[in-house]
């Protein structure tokens, strides 16, 4: 809008009185004032007129007695009333010195003239009937009215309100430099439909300092105009905190609808009452920013039916949940800035940079800064103006310092947040700041809760507070900021002595701790994790180290080398990590009740002795000196146990099979390993590895059903057979690898019972010549024959991959044809077969889209391949001389048609 007043008036009636000494006040207000003071008359309505009132927020029209005798006069009231209606315009009217009954109903003067147009325009009616319902429609709208009394007080009460009009529509400040905004504005005006009659609250939900507030100021600015009344309520939140402050914000927001100096508002529950009563059926636009209380919503903006047909509520919170509980349902979560927004934000705040880019030599630090602040335009504008002007020297100290002291001014507005939170959601939030920031959400939620916390409810209120939120991989993830900000509470603990905060991270601290004996009860979580270059330093501990802490739960050793015996470990604890723990045995007089997990990878443990019976998971991969197992009896919740590589491991304590909790049992390169306890219950096992165990020679005898096994790796294992009393066991398997098993020499009948299965590998099966016979009919193709085996005896119905290369399988062709997945299998590696001719049987898998044939040395010809066909690898076939249609597959892999065939010819 070019201006804010247009006044319409009567020259010869007020130009030197009245009208006058009304604009001299407006301007001297500082209000933007049209008067045609100098526009030449004529016929007809200057354009500059015309413009001049479509430019204008508010019209005044001057009554006055000679108003009607003017047709310019009277073509400006309808120019105006059509603004009114298609730009919603304010317009005030001001009876000079005139009844507003005879402007209504055109008597007296008003009704002389316009009797008068009717002789003179008695061709054109339609004019003056225009005319007459303008006058009438503009008498019937609120105004004021002056036919004697003090001239000068009756102007200030008309500046006055026209003030607080201007002042309500003027223009908020948005940012100084409004990166980014715009087309975050644009996703907002597409759930607030503005237009539409009916009434829309719209939530702007985000982490502190993501820009909210800003968003929020630039829609205001955008569409208040299309609305009666308008209001921005910001800093609800603080507001609304002393007494009386909910009446208080019920004041304001009365006071600049209305456009009055002042609403008297003596409780909040009359507020409410009178703000249904006074808004209601009013069009508005209303923005309450920072709101953290479902009661500052209920007094100010209670229920859609509170306002008019078309009115906006926008509301701006850290709270998801308090959106949900209001019942909005339209929410805009505020996106991050990306890096190229990020650096033109930054950029644009330092005196370094020319028209937005910075300097060579500033650029790369630029970047740095950028990386730190990871999208948070509070922190972009913070480093801004506080790097600007200084050094490249100085950036780097003050980028280093912020990384171990963060800014204090980003940390008050993201502390905000952190503040608001229940005790027990706080412990929730600074664990994850600390140890659990990218982890998966079901390895967080069970060590929250093996720490007597309520992860699930308390991680969803973290989550509608903005200040974590779960990928779509299912990883719990924080800002950076944030994550220092959780950093920064703790340090300020105890800001001098580590060993009086509740966790410990900084490794500088950890040392210091571990080495002077300085620990406290108040410690609940240490994570050691070394800087690059720091790992091969050696922490000398000793007996006293832990003996302080008695409230440790959490100790997590990433990559320290800790050495010297360990006496006492605390009874608190409910995660030990600690890779290459340097004593033969656990403490003695350990006794955590409540471990959840006991992690010591390449150990020199000896031997375990366990009674934890809240334990899930055991990794002791490559403890080489590990013998024995414990009495598995004193887990019985274990879920997990991990034995990879415990080279000098010969057998599984009995106990093992009885796990009926246990999912993954890994003893992948226990080559020492020779007996394997008969399986009992172990209902829950998915997956079961014993790749490299190279001198277990027996399967162990299978109990009951396995329903829950899905992967079974017994490659390079001395196996000599599968039972078939044990392989019927496994109906749910999916994938079977055999590779390498030198001593096979049959498979069991049975397996054509796994209906499940999907992959298939013997490679390297040297002594097994053969797939049993399955009983069918017939074993050709026919058509006739598929028709019989319908419901019967199916061969690997869903096996997908199948690898026998290698192998010492006589007959393949014949045996292909036995399978029931002609269309299931994708991939076939048949590297290493003796077959002078690819069996011609290859193109019924319809779907088949990679061949193997490596080293297949006799191999002379290949006949048809399947259509699907992508890879075909036939390097070292030495004798090969003829491949059928191998054209075809040439042309689709070099005419690229968005596939990635391959053809391996050396």
């Amino acid at each position: 809008m070019t201006y804010d007043v247009f006044l319409s008036f009567r020259g010869e009636d007020t130009r030197f009185n009245f009208t006058d000494h009304l604009h001299s006040n407006l301007t001297r207000k500082g209000i933007r004032t049209f008067i045609d003071d100098g526009l030449k008359r004529g016929e007809e309505i200057s354009p500059a007129l015309l413009r001049a009132i479509e430019e204008s927020k508010i019209s005044i029209i001057v009554f006055s007695e000679n108003y009607a005798s003017s047709k310019w006069c009277l073509d400006e009231l309808v120019k105006i009333l059509e603004s009114k209606e298609t730009r919603e315009q304010i317009v005030w009217p001001v009876f000079y010195k005139v009844n507003p009954s005879d402007v209504r109903h055109q008597r007296g003067s008003f009704g002389q003239a316009l009797a008068d147009y009717e002789c003179e325009f008695k061709d054109d009616m339609e004019k003056v009937q225009r005319w007459r319902r303008s006058l009438t429609k503009a008498a019937n709208l609120s105004g004021w009215c002056f036919i004697n009394g003090h001239e000068s007080k009756f102007i200030d009460n008309i500046v006055e309100a026209i003030s607080l009009q201007v002042l309500n529509h003027a223009h908020l400040n948005v940012a100084k430099y409004p990166v980014g905004i715009e087309s975050r504005v644009r996703e907002i005006d597409k759930l607030l439909g503005v237009g539409g009659n009916d009434v829309r609250m719209v939530g702007i939900w985000g982490t502190g300092g993501i820009g909210k507030t800003t968003i929020a100021k630039a829609v205001y600015n955008s569409i208040a105009h299309m609305f009666e009344g308008s209001c921005f309520l910001d800093d609800v939140r603080e507001r609304s905190m002393p007494y009386g402050g909910l009446g208080k914000l019920q004041s304001i927001l009365l006071s600049e609808i209305l456009g009055v100096k002042e609403v008297e508002v003596t409780n909040v529950d009359k507020g409410i009452n009178m703000i249904k009563k006074m808004l209601n059926g009013k069009k508005l636009l209303l923005v309450l920013d920072d709101v953290n209380h479902l009661d500052q919503l209920n007094k100010l903006v209670g229920r859609s039916d509170w306002f008019g047909s078309g009115s906006r509520i926008v509301l701006t919170t850290r709270d998801k949940h308090l959106l949900i509980a209001h019942q909005v349902n339209l929410i805009y979560e505020v996106e991050k800035l990306d890096h190229y927004e990020s650096l033109k934000l930054f950029a644009s705040w330092n005196s370094f940079s020319r028209n937005g880019h910075l300097k060579d030599d500033y650029a790369k630090l630029a970047n740095d800064v950028v990386d730190y602040a990871d999208g948070l335009p509070l922190a972009l504008m913070v480093l801004g103006s506080h790097l600007c002007g200084r050094s490249i020297d100085q950036w780097k100290y003050a980028l280093d310092g912020y990384r171990r002291v963060p800014n204090r001014e980003i940390q008050e507005i993201l502390k905000i947040s952190y503040n608001a939170l229940e005790d027990a959601v706080k412990e929730v939030f600074l664990d994850i700041a600390f140890f659990y920031k990218g982890l998966g959400e079901d390895f967080v939620i069970q060590m929250l809760e093996g720490c007597d916390l309520n992860p699930k409810y308390d991680l969803e209120v973290l989550v509608e507070k903005a200040l974590i939120n779960i990928t779509e991989r299912g990883c719990i993830w924080m800002h950076d900021l944030i994550q220092e900000m959780g950093k920064e509470v703790v340090r300020q603990e105890s800001p001098t002595e580590p060993g009086k905060r509740s966790r410990l991270w900084f490794h500088e601290d950890v040392y210091h701790v571990l080495t002077e004996n300085t620990g406290t009860d108040k410690i609940k979580g240490i994570m050691v994790k070394l800087p690059a270059g720091l790992e091969s330093d050696e922490v000398c501990l000793n007996s006293e180290s832990f003996s302080k802490m008695k409230n440790l739960r959490l100790f997590i050793n990433h990559n320290a080398r800790l050495s010297g015996e360990v006496d006492y470990l605390p009874n608190e604890l409910r995660l030990l990590r600690w890779p290459e723990y340097p004593s033969q045995s656990l403490p003695a007089n350990f006794n955590p009740k409540k471990l959840v997990r006991l992690a010591l990878p390449r150990s020199r443990i000896l031997r375990l002795d366990l009674e934890f019976k809240s334990l899930k998971f055991i990794n002791v991969e490559h403890s080489k000196f590990l013998r024995k197992t414990p009495d598995f009896s004193g887990v019985p919740n274990l879920e997990k146990l991990n034995l990879k590589y415990c080279t000098s491991l010969v057998e599984l304590h009995p106990s093992a099979g009885f796990l009926h909790k246990l999912v993954n049992l890994s003893l992948t390169g226990c080559r020492s390993l020779t007996l394997f306890p008969r399986i009992v219950n172990l209902k829950s096992l998915l997956l079961l590895d014993l790749y490299g165990c190279i001198s277990l020679e027996n399967f162990p005898e299978i109990k009951g059903k396995m329903e829950s096994l899905k992967y079974l790796d017994l490659s390079k294992t001395s196996i000599k057979e599968l039972p078939s009393s044990s392989i019927q066991h496994f109906t749910r398997l999916r994938e079977l690898n055999l590779i390498a098993c030198e001593n096979l020499t049959n498979l069991p009948c049975s397996i054509y019972e796994l209906k499940h299965l999907e992959k298939i590998s013997v490679v390297k099966c040297s002594q097994l010549v053969s797939f049993p016979k399955m009983a069918k009919s017939e074993d050709s193709r026919s058509a006739e024959s598929l028709v019989t085996l319908q419901g019967g005896n199916l061969a690997f119905p869903k096996l997908s991959r199948f690898y026998v290369g290698g192998s010492s399988l006589s007959d393949i062709g014949g045996f292909l044809l036995t399978l029931d997945c002609m269309t299931a299998l994708t991939r076939l590696d048949l590297s290493g077969s003796n077959f002078v001719s690819l069996p011609v049987c290859i193109n019924n898998f319809v779907n088949l889209n990679e061949l193997w044939l490596v080293s297949c040395k006799r191999l002379r010809e290949i006949p048809d391949l399947p259509h699907a066909l992508q890879i075909l690898d036939v390097s070292d076939c030495l004798s090969l001389e003829r491949v059928s249609k191998l054209s075809n597959l040439l042309e689709r892999s070099i005419s690229g048609k968005g596939n990635s065939e391959v053809v391996q010819l050396s």
